[in-house]
């Protein structure tokens, strides 16, 4: 019985290392295997689920969960790859219900209070998303992605100087994740420091050069560096540090007084943006369509 247990410690080990390695095909064959020698064990099947949400064979990945829950109702890594599975599939309404049960099972892990503070950060409820994401990492004080996310949530809400110190944070902790970048870059361009922001996108397209959301968020950041974009971009700055009733008062009072001047001012915007995408696309593409 004891060779039979270290067989199976064995080989979940070497699923670990393996989807460490992005070496999914072997994962896969070694979680089936396991499926095998042991069809009752809900582990097996969570691992193999696991393997499925890497390559994003989310359908999959869902079946192999619940055949773990099916098993073990109360499975931790099953319940954690649904939620994900969710998140990665943008499914709101199915994430949440999810997340209820999966919190119940395991109310100790701060990945479930990420995912609520990044639902809440899509709705625009910057601080009912600082405040889930503060219970994340009470859990988990030193990870690098909350911090980056934490960011991010900050300089929405214009704490400019506490985003800074939380970029300097999470980078001194983690310096070789995408995401942890994309986020930096995401609070370095709400605070208006587009150059930081380019230099966060190259280090996360460095890491994921085949990535489309890294890829498009880097063209925009050369965008927003170009000098020309800069004249538009000016006048942009001061306008976020206003609240949405000033600005409606604003526009309304600038349509009615400076009607022609308004007019001309979108047009220009409108030209420069194009402009400056179009000479973003030629640096990088040269005449071609991508």
């Amino acid at each position: 019985m004891s060779i039979q247990l270290d067989t199976y410690s064995t080989r979940y080990e070497r699923i670990e290392h393996l989807l460490k390695w992005q070496r999914y095909k072997e994962a896969s064959e070694e979680a089936m295997a396991l499926i095998r020698e042991e069809p009752e064990d809900a582990d097996a099947y969570a691992m193999l689920a696991q393997v499925c949400w890497k390559l994003e064979k989310y359908t999959e990945a869902h079946n192999w969960c619940a055949e773990a829950l099916r098993r073990d109702p109360e499975n931790h890594l099953a319940w954690f790859i649904t939620c994900g599975v969710y998140y990665d599939q943008e499914k709101w309404k199915e994430l949440a219900s999810s997340l209820a049960d999966a919190m119940r099972v395991d109310p100790y892990e701060p990945f479930y209070y990420y995912l609520q503070a990044n639902m809440s950060n899509k709705k625009g409820r910057y601080q009912e998303a600082k405040e889930q994401l503060l219970q994340a990492l009470e859990l988990d004080a030193d990870n690098a992605l909350y911090l980056a996310l934490m960011s991010y949530i900050e300089a929405l809400l214009q704490h400019y100087r506490i985003s800074k110190e939380l970029e300097g944070q999470a980078l001194r902790l983690e310096a070789e994740s995408e995401y942890v970048f994309l986020y930096l870059a995401w609070a370095a361009s709400e605070r208006g420091d587009y150059s930081q922001q380019l230099e966060l996108l190259s280090s996360a397209i460095r890491l994921q050069p085949d990535q489309k959301q890294i890829r498009d968020e880097y063209l925009e950041a050369l965008q927003k560096n170009s000098k020309l974009y800069q004249i538009i971009l000016g006048p942009s700055k001061l306008l976020k540090r206003l609240k949405p009733w000033q600005l409606l008062i604003g526009w309304i009072l600038a349509w009615f007084l400076f009607r022609p001047l308004v007019i001309v001012l979108m047009i220009l915007y409108i030209a420069i943006h194009w402009l400056t995408k179009l000479l973003v696309h030629v640096k990088i593409f040269g005449w071609r369509l991508k």
